[in-house]
């Protein structure tokens, strides 16, 4: 699955080439919608919510519509000038909009709907706070991780009904600097705050140019992007050392997340231990 920050930036590459643009032509190339001709309709923005793209459009009668699309684990959109070259084979092209500025073609997107604007909240309103959005309420996440405390922390981190924007990367790197297995119950994590303090500023310092790294110098700059410095402290980092106490990082499993697969965790044994779950007091 992405990560909030990879969706982040396609909004916003998507945002800047599109918006303000009528479309001269538009080619859904998904059962549902192959009909659907938006030509003339204007882009008025491209946000993100979440890891989901919401493209809204305006119609010459003032109608609104919203092009919504998730990348899943292969997806990705990309921008190109008037008649460009694509540089993915064109069977993969899920959805085509033509304007007089740019090409935008969504290659291998795992879900592409079209929406009323108005009903947004029937596809989307399900999503927590937002790590990178305007709605982003840290109390909010907080109660609704802890609503089941019973959960592993690693998937409540994950689930984005509880806050939208972690994927499987920032889970682990996020865990890896609480000190807490990510297989830990919530009800044992007593700061689950700064777990999802920690995720945000390691999304919002990768929002820009570069390769993706969650290793920040004190000043929270990231130092990772240095010639042979590692990028993560353990995500797909099995066996090599820990970065601060050289036991060699481990890679497990962790559970079924609303019906997907079991996702793969790394975790260093010695700075992660399994917590268990905190004893309700005597009565």
């Amino acid at each position: 699955m992405p990560e909030g920050d990879s969706v982040w930036r396609a909004a916003n590459q998507l945002h800047q080439a599109l918006a303000g643009q009528k479309l001269l032509a538009s080619d859904f190339r998904v059962p549902r919608f192959a009909t659907l001709n938006l030509a003339g309709w204007t882009v008025a923005e491209v946000v993100p919510r979440g890891k989901h793209l919401l493209m809204r459009v305006v119609g010459p009668d003032d109608k609104k519509l919203t092009i919504h699309s998730h990348l899943k684990m292969e997806g990705t959109w990309q921008v190109y000038p008037p008649g460009g070259r694509w540089r993915k084979p064109g069977y993969t092209a899920r959805c085509v909009l033509r304007t007089a500025a740019a090409d935008a073609v969504g290659f291998s997107l795992g879900l592409v709907e079209v929406v009323a604007t108005a009903s947004e909240d029937s596809i989307v309103g399900f999503l927590g706070p937002d790590l990178l959005g305007p709605d982003w309420d840290l109390d909010e996440a907080e109660r609704r991780v802890r609503s089941a405390p019973d959960v592993p922390v690693g998937v409540a981190l994950l689930d984005q009904r509880n806050l939208a924007g972690i994927g499987n990367i920032y889970r682990c790197e996020t865990c890896f600097l609480s000190g807490v297995h990510p297989a830990s119950p919530v009800s044992a994590v007593q700061d689950v705050r700064t777990m999802m303090t920690d995720a945000k500023q390691l999304l919002e310092v990768n929002l820009g140019p570069g390769r993706r790294v969650t290793i920040l110098n004190a000043r929270g700059l990231p130092v990772g992007r240095m010639a042979g410095r590692p990028g993560y402290w353990v995500y797909r980092r099995e066996h090599q050392p820990c970065l601060k106490c050289g036991t060699p990082i481990r890679r497990g499993v962790l559970g079924k997340l609303n019906g997907d697969e079991e996702r793969d965790i790394y975790f260093c044994p010695h700075c992660q231990p399994l917590l268990a779950r905190e004893s309700p007091p005597p009565a």
